[in-house]
């Protein structure tokens, strides 16, 4: 039954976390973006003391639920070894290993040193929460959408518009190599080991490893039962326990209540942890009948849910970029990046530092932008970490997407409009060679026009009376990247938006 019940629990939770990332329509974040806030590394950026203290309560009361429950990353190994065993002969394909501590503890302390010395991004590349949503954004969001624009498509060609086609678009070549790589790796040692990423690399499963060796209910064996079949120790998927001693290490159980279900003789209960359950014994009792046993059905009539994922190897990598046509005769040249000395970040991050010292790059506010603005960094320093870019759109004031959905509190929430117009994350610069009205003798003024705050007047043009060029008021800026985006000039803006390293209210 607690089987059966965990089944269902890391289901609902996989399936949910995994919509926070894939919906682009914001209705699942409406009821279930607590479900991002619990993952235990956001809430130690976030400082969420009550949910650090109900996550440790809860490993030190029940075990690693957190691991075989809560944590995509960790459901998803299951799913992949639960895959692995459904082949032919596969099925009793564990063994118990003793404990890496050199390896554990080792990768524990970089991955904490790393976070001391403000290289997040790199220590980041092993957070379980982390790595999971740069799987979902870069690998099974592109088949989400291109899925979604098929049924899009097929509606509207039967004069139903209940669904509505997205862009779906490469937003970082980094990221998704990133999330190739971990989702290979880490499927690999899913297929052949079970959990022996979560017990060898993942550092949040090191730190409520140490916490689980005193938790409260535990599964224990009754050595007066076992009958020594070994088979407990055969479908350990975190090969953690030791047959021939009769012991189970508690920092690497994961308590997926397996172990539970395949032993024949009951003689494995979670219950209470009491010294005389958990005495090793000898192997004493190898004459004795064992009760009766238990009709153990077959592994197939058991299992809750089937998740099924289709990935195409290098689906996410072939995407064309879409070419605007000016007047149906000539493709409009793609914007290069301005030479920006500042990049901005997003209103509620409230400095550069701030932000990237709480942020985890899981993508999800990068996912949930509907604006197109926020992709991740490919600098080494910041890498995979969001930052702001206005070639696809602008940060309109009326949204607030990202400050809603953040997990750790690297962007903080704005609620109203007049707070967020209030933010000042940058400020417009003007170059005037770029200008088409100097440039091609135009006439033009996009940036003024578009400009929400009115930041941006045109001004009579010093070298051209009859031309007027824009000007901008750098107290009423905000940063919001209108203008940028509006601006006709290629291949770089005649406007763009510097960053502020502190942000500013006007």
């Amino acid at each position: 039954m607690l089987r059966k019940i965990r089944w269902v629990a890391a289901a609902l939770f996989f399936a949910l976390i995994t919509l926070l990332f894939l919906d682009f329509t914001g209705a699942v974040h409406l009821w279930f973006d607590w479900m991002a806030k619990i993952q235990f590394l956001p809430a130690v950026l976030a400082l969420n003391v009550g949910v650090i203290v109900g996550l440790v309560l809860l490993t030190l009361l029940f075990g690693r639920v957190y691991c075989s429950v809560i944590c995509p990353l960790g459901v998803m190994q299951d799913i992949i070894s639960w895959l692995s065993g459904r082949r032919k002969g596969k099925k009793n394909r564990f063994s118990f290993k003793k404990e890496n501590k050199w390896l554990r503890y080792g990768v524990l302390m970089v991955f904490i040193a790393l976070m001391v010395a403000g290289l997040n991004a790199i220590a980041l590349l092993v957070a379980p929460y982390s790595a999971y949503g740069r799987i979902a954004t870069a690998l099974f969001a592109p088949v989400y959408g291109w899925c979604n624009n098929l049924l899009a498509a097929i509606s509207a060609h039967y004069g139903s518009y209940a669904f509505y086609p997205t862009e779906v678009w490469l937003k970082s070549l980094p990221v998704l190599i990133v999330a190739i790589v971990t989702f290979v790796v880490v499927a690999i040692l899913a297929w052949k080991g079970g959990r022996t990423w979560c017990n060898n690399i993942c550092p949040v499963g090191t730190v409520l490893g140490l916490l689980s060796r005193w938790s409260l209910f535990r599964p224990t064996i009754d050595t007066s039962k076992c009958i020594n079949c070994g088979l407990c120790g055969k479908r350990c998927k975190g090969s953690c326990i030791d047959t021939k001693n009769h012991k189970i290490d508690y920092s690497r159980c994961v308590a997926c209540f397996d172990c539970l279900d395949n032993c024949s003789s009951g003689a494995i209960k979670y219950r209470l942890a009491c010294k005389k359950n958990e005495i090793p014994g000898q192997a004493g009792n190898d004459g004795k009948e064992a009760g009766k046993e238990r009709g153990q059905s077959d592994a197939s009539g058991r299992r809750a849910f089937i998740t099924g994922m289709a990935l195409v190897a290098g689906a996410a990598t072939v995407e064309a970029k879409k070419k605007k046509l000016a007047a149906g005769l000539a493709a409009l040249e793609d914007k290069q990046v301005p030479p920006r000395e500042v990049t901005p970040v997003p209103a509620g991050s409230i400095s550069r530092k701030h932000f990237y010292q709480h942020c985890t790059a899981c993508q999800l506010c990068v996912s949930e932008c509907p604006n197109g603005v926020l992709r991740p960094s490919a600098r080494l320093q910041t890498l995979m970490q969001p930052e702001m870019s206005f070639d696809k759109g602008f940060c309109r004031i009326e949204c607030n997407r990202c400050t809603q959905v953040c997990p750790t509190g690297a962007i903080r929430k704005v609620d109203s409009i007049a707070d967020k117009s209030a933010i000042q994350i940058g400020h417009a610069v003007v170059i005037p060679d770029n200008c088409v009205v100097l440039r091609d003798d135009v006439s033009c003024g996009n940036c003024a026009r578009h400009c929400p705050t009115g930041a941006i007047t045109m001004v009579a043009s010093e070298t051209n009376a009859k031309r007027r060029v824009p000007a901008v008021n750098p107290e009423q800026c905000i940063g919001c990247g209108a203008c940028e985006f509006h601006c006709p000039a290629r291949p770089v803006s005649a406007i763009y938006v510097e960053g502020h390293e502190v942000h500013k209210e006007r």
